[in-house]
Formats: C-alpha cells, structure tokens, sequence
C-alpha cells in the first residue's frame, strides 16, 4: 500500500503507521490478477535458475492483511471465515505449483503473532501450518509483527535476543516440514543452542550477516565475528529515510560495488592513534590491517569513551559488543593501546610517528541559560552521571532530548528517580532509528518520566524553572539537580602539538564533529584506507 500513489488492500483499511490518505479495497478480479502474478514470478525466478522461492506473508503486507482479521473485513469468497481469508495465500501457492512445476520448493514466511489487536495470533499459524505443509510448502519461516504492532518486526537492542524463536518452536510441533526461527539472533552458540534443543530445524540471520558477511565461516572455524549491536540505524532508518542502506559496524555494507581488496601498503607507516573510542579502535584497526605499525593512546584508565558509558544503559549493553571486537581485533593484530598516557610531542618523536589520528571525540557543552549557573540544584553532565563520578538526589530535570539525554532519563528512572526531560527541539532523538526509539520512548512511559519539547526556558530558580511550551508557562519546583545532556562540542586540545612536529594530524569522529556512531565508524574506515 505504502509508496503506491493508489493504495489498495483487502479493504479500504490504511495498514497502521505506514499509510495515510484513502486505501481502495481490491475488486475480485484484481485479486486473481494479483494471485497470477504472483505465479508468474515464480515462473520467472525458476527459469533464471533459483533454487527455490519464499513467499512474505508476514510483517503486515498484502499476504498478512488478507489473513488478519484487524486488515480484512470483506464479505466474498476472500474474507469473514478463516478459511476465506486463507484463501489468497493457498491460490498463489497452487498458480506458482502450475507456473513453476511441482519440484520447485516454494516456503512461506509467516507470522506466528501480529502482537497488534485483532491481528493474527499463534493458535492461527498452529491451525494453518499442516494445511500448508498438506499444500506442498516446504517449509515455514516464522517471524512476527505487523506495521504499528507493539513488538516491532525488525526490533532493537532493547528486545530480548531470540525474541520471536517460541513462534517457531510452538509451530514446529504441528508439522513435519522444516520449521525456521528468526528475530535478534546474533551468537554461534544461541543458533546451535536452538537446533540443538530442537526449536526449529533452520535458524535465520538477517542483520548479522550484514554486520559481518563471513559470518558463517568464521562461526565454523570460531574466529571473531563482528557483532550486530542491533541499532538499525544502517540498515532500516536509513532504507525506511530512502537512503542508501549501510550498517553502523560494517560502513562497507551498500559500497561492495565500489571497493576492492586493497593490498597491504607498500611503506608501511607509523601511526599514532589519540583516543580509544569507537573512532580511534576502528582507525587503528584498519591501519593495522593495512600492515602499518600502530600505537593507541588514551588518557583515560580504560577504553570505549562515550559508547562504553551508553552500554552502561539500561538495555544497551549490546553496544559494548563492537567495543570488544575491535579490541580483541586490535589484540590479534598486536596492536598496543597505552592507558593513562596523553599526547604529547616527545611521544610524537618517540615513535617516529608519521600520522597522528585524533579521535579524542567529545563532551556536552553546558548551555548559556538565565539563572542556571545560580541554581542551588545540582548541575552535573550526562557524562559524569553515567561514568559514577557524580550523584542525584530523587527529583532530576534532563535537559535535552537528543539520545543521550533520553538514555539518561531512563537511566535514572530505572534508578527510582521522578525525572522530568527538557527537549528545546521540536523531536526526540533524531540521531536514532525509529525502531530503537520506539523501544525506549516505551521504556520511559513505564518510567513514568514526563517529556517536554519545543519549549522556550524563561529561567532557572533555586530548585527548578519556569518554560513555556505550546503558548503555556510552566513552573517546575522541587528538583535536587540538573543533568546536562543537550549539546556536544568535540574535544580539540592538541592544536599546539601539532604545530610542533613534522607528523601529519587528521581529525576524525567526534573529535572532527560530533555525530552519531554510524559516520565515526565509517570516518574511521576511511582514513584508514586513505594513507
């Protein structure tokens, strides 16, 4: 329905959060027309040579829609009774069966649950499946969710992994054909754990192989595999924005056509990396591929930087799964990462250094606002709250509503702590898929924690402020501290360094411009692959 200038279903209903304007129910010779189609495809796939075909009835298109009740209200011969609504999926089966032959294996995806009200449930796919295996399917892939449905078919970190595997394994009870499991499968072992315990008889990965494409060798052979951390901002913001699809862990995903195996360099070269964040693990990974000789240095006790903080999140530890990639990468590269150490020149001259990579990244930046350098709350940044080194009291105002300051409200909130979040913006988190969003907008609503936005900040008072938001002023009282999370200014303090050696600087990831991690990745990459 969706990017069709006439939109068409079942019924002359919008399928949720996806279409707007008015939807046209499908006359029964449209519906025939439709049902060849499908067969015709089939034909087509056959003769290229396919193997073998999935037809989606699943995530809320067409297929899906004539099943659930919620998207099907007709009253023919394709609607009302179970059986009618079944109806278009068993006659695209039988026109593929006569179009492409009897031997050419044809499975479906399907829903085991819409988790949308009066959408399809498991006790349907347990009724359909053995009618479908009696049709000639040759397997059932099961997955769930529908546009607008409360469990997202693409889910975030915040869903537990495995999320949709039950579906499977109940299905599979019911059948005697291959059964396969999806949804925020991402480890060897939990793929060998649902084989082996008999859930489904195939595990299907998605996102992972878009994380790492040799997945399935290096899981055979147990090398390090880099991990999915379940953003989806490469590969469904971006898509869903109707941009070039790419992958947050993987910048070349979307760009194969593009790059060739580089060899090895041919003067290998000293590189001096600053910082070891996400940026500067990834630079110095790849350089370290490249065959350069490279040292990591990071003032700090430990690395990881911002994103090692954001894995402090409650339901983002996944972030830190790239953090331990790089850094065992880094290991097996002999690559050395010198805490505790900041740059200076001798160390330039010590090691002879030809290119010093600066991804010292960034800290937030404290707004210029009447009374708030007066207030007797508590003002502290995201970063210190996060990292430990500084406490709140039970009532905190967070102000900003980008990420980071949303990720601190629930990190409060999931502290007991009565949280209220300051959006000066006219949207919440921007930088985030609307998948990962949606997650974590719904832990705050389960937080309780009350969100403001495009409002105007007249002055901060002892113990909270007074805004105004939508023409109407609001007085906020009784707060213990402010926590600053609303702008971030790139940390740039090595400019006489520079001016001081013979060694090439370049500025890269949070340190050249505050972005989210998608681009300081790929920054990253890219210098790498530029020297």
């Amino acid at each position: 329905q969706s990017y069709l200038p006439e939109k068409v279903g079942p019924s002359a209903i919008p399928a949720p959060a996806v279409v707007k304007g008015p939807v046209r129910a499908l006359e029964t010779h449209e519906i025939k027309e439709l049902v060849s189609c499908f067969g015709d495809s089939a034909r087509r796939c056959w003769d290229a040579g396919f193997d073998f075909i999935e037809i989606h009835g699943a995530h809320g298109y067409l297929v899906t829609q004539f099943l659930a009740l919620n998207s099907n209200i007709r009253t023919d011969e394709y609607g009302g009774s179970f059986e009618n609504r079944c109806r278009f999926l068993f006659e695209i089966i039988q026109d593929i069966r006569e179009k492409a032959g009897e031997d050419f294996p044809v499975g479906i995806r399907i829903n085991g649950n819409d988790y949308i009200e009066n959408g399809w449930e498991l006790k349907d796919t347990v009724r359909i499946a053995p009618l479908l295996e009696k049709a000639g399917v040759a397997y059932l892939h099961v997955s769930g969710g529908v546009y607008g449905s409360t469990e997202l078919t693409i889910p975030s970190m915040y869903a537990p992994q495995g999320c949709f595997v039950h579906l499977a394994e109940e299905v599979k009870k019911h059948v005697n054909i291959p059964v396969i499991a999806v949804g925020r499968i991402k480890y060897p072992e939990h793929v060998e754990e649902i084989l082996q315990t008999g859930k489904a008889d195939i595990v299907a990965l998605g996102r992972s192989f878009l994380a790492d494409p040799d997945y399935p060798i290096k899981a055979e052979k147990g090398e390090l595999i880099r991990p999915c951390i379940g953003c989806c901002l490469g590969c469904i913001h971006a898509v869903l924005a109707k941009e070039p699809g790419s992958c947050v862990v993987n910048p070349e995903v979307g760009r194969e056509y593009k790059l060739k195996e580089e060899p090895k360099a041919d003067k290998p070269q000293s590189i001096l990396v600053v910082g070891a964040g996400p940026s500067g693990l990834a630079a110095a990974r790849q350089f370290a591929l490249k065959g350069h000789k490279v040292l990591i240095v990071e003032k700090e006790k430990d690395s990881g930087g911002l994103l090692a903080l954001a894995a402090k999140a409650p339901g983002r530890s996944e972030l830190s799964d790239i953090l331990k990639f790089f850094t065992e990468s880094l290991q097996n590269l002999n690559v050395d990462i010198k805490y505790d150490t900041a740059l200076s020149p001798e160390l330039i001259e010590d090691i002879q250094a030809d290119h010093v990579i600066m991804a010292t990244g960034s800290l937030p930046e404290f707004p210029v606002i009447k009374g708030l350098s007066g207030t007797k709350m508590n003002l502290i940044t995201a970063v210190e709250l996060i990292s430990g080194k500084e406490s709140v009291g039970k009532k905190v105002i967070v102000l900003g509503g980008g990420m980071t300051g949303l990720i601190t409200a629930d990190f409060l909130a999931d502290q007991g702590k009565e949280v209220v979040v300051l959006n000066r913006k006219k949207s919440y988190a921007e930088e985030m898929s609307s998948n990962d969003r949606y997650y974590l907008r719904e832990r705050l609503k389960k937080g309780k924690v009350l969100l403001y936005k495009k409002l105007a900040i007249q002055k901060f008072t002892d113990d909270g402020l007074v805004f105004t938001t939508d023409g109407e002023e609001k007085i906020l009282t009784g707060f213990d501290a402010v926590v600053i999370s609303e702008k971030y200014t790139s940390i740039r303090s090595s400019r006489e360094i520079e001016n001081k050696t013979r060694a090439q600087f370049h500025w890269i990831g949070d340190a050249k411009s505050p972005r989210h991690l998608m681009y300081c990745i790929s920054e990253a990459e890219e210098i790498a692959e530029s020297i």
